[in-house]
């Protein structure tokens, strides 16, 4: 059983099974947009006693994106959570016999076509069907959009425990309603620029940044291993965009694509900086990759100014 025309080529794995499940319904979203409306931009250090290595995270946690985004554009979620991997089996099948695509959370480590063996809890799939061996899936341009894996390595990643890792989460949506775009675009920019600036914790925002930018120092204490642990640091912030430079390219280009449906000078403003922020966190995952982690830490310095004053200049 597999529903033809189930497609979205994202570079974000949430905002591409979210991008694909609204291209189904017939509702045709850009991922910057997407991301936008789903006040996806956020900053958080993350370390723990767990952890081999601390995390960088440059989006709001898993999830409150899509719920975020849903809202925004009018959409019901339907979202289902169990700890039996039989009943989260029957919910995706109940769903594509009555010809939905789903949306999933999982852990992209047991995906069969991920060539980084890295746990990840909150990575995100379109399924779209499946045949006797194989599911069928829609993941970021990077992973090979259309893509499988076997039945049994979908049952391990949807059932995983971990950091970020969800009770065999699937959600599929409908649509509802039509809120002004011009509205939940105000709206949204609002709520993400007030989140960034007035973080609860100092592991977040543009006061995560500069915390980034006193710990970074110490991550060669951190490791037996410093060729290996910095450039795969450095690799998931720009590849796999954890806290490198594509959520501030993706919201770069929400803010442009915002500016030619709202007429606000604030949003060209906000625009112009995170032009200019984007390519520094490519400098940083750089430096990272190098072992130049003062040059590092000097930049994450100059980029949690920056972008709190970006946020502000949005918060108006």
């Amino acid at each position: 059983m597999i529903i033809e025309n189930v497609s979205f080529a994202g570079q974000h794995c949430e905002t591409t099974a979210l991008g694909a499940l609204l291209r189904h319904e017939g509702l045709d979203v850009s991922e910057p947009m997407l991301f936008g409306l789903g006040e996806g931009l956020s900053f958080v250090y993350w370390d723990a006693k767990n952890m081999g290595f601390p995390f960088l995270g440059g989006r709001v946690k898993p999830f409150a994106l899509t719920r975020t985004a849903a809202e925004r554009l009018g959409l019901t979620l339907h979202v289902q959570e169990t700890s039996s991997s039989r009943k989260a089996w029957q919910n995706v099948e109940t769903a594509l016999s009555a010809g939905r695509p789903v949306g999933l959370q999982l852990d992209s480590y047991h995906l069969e076509y991920f060539t980084a063996k890295v746990h990840f809890g909150g990575h995100f799939v379109a399924m779209r069907g499946y045949d006797s061996t194989h599911a069928h899936l829609v993941d970021t341009a990077q992973q090979g959009g259309a893509v499988t894996t076997s039945l049994a390595s979908l049952e391990k990643a949807r059932a995983e425990h971990g950091p970020m890792t969800a009770r065999n989460l699937s959600f599929t949506i409908s649509r509802t309603g039509q809120p002004d775009r011009g509205d939940a675009i105000r709206s949204a920019i609002s709520a993400n620029a007030q989140a960034f600036l007035n973080p609860p914790i100092a592991n977040l925002g543009h006061r995560g940044i500069a915390k980034a930018a006193k710990q970074v120092l110490k991550w060669l204490d951190r490791t037996d291993d410093p060729a290996r642990d910095l450039p795969l640091a450095a690799t998931l912030m720009e590849r796999g965009g954890t806290g490198g430079s594509l959520f501030r390219a993706i919201y770069r280009d929400f803010l442009a694509e915002a500016a030619t449906i709202v007429d606000d000078d604030s949003i060209r403003e906000g625009h112009r900086l995170y032009a200019e922020i984007a390519p520094l966190w490519t400098e940083v995952a750089n430096h990272i990759t190098a072992q130049r982690l003062d040059r590092a830490s000097e930049i994450l310095t100059e980029l949690a100014e920056k972008e709190r004053h970006a946020m502000e200049v949005l918060s108006r």
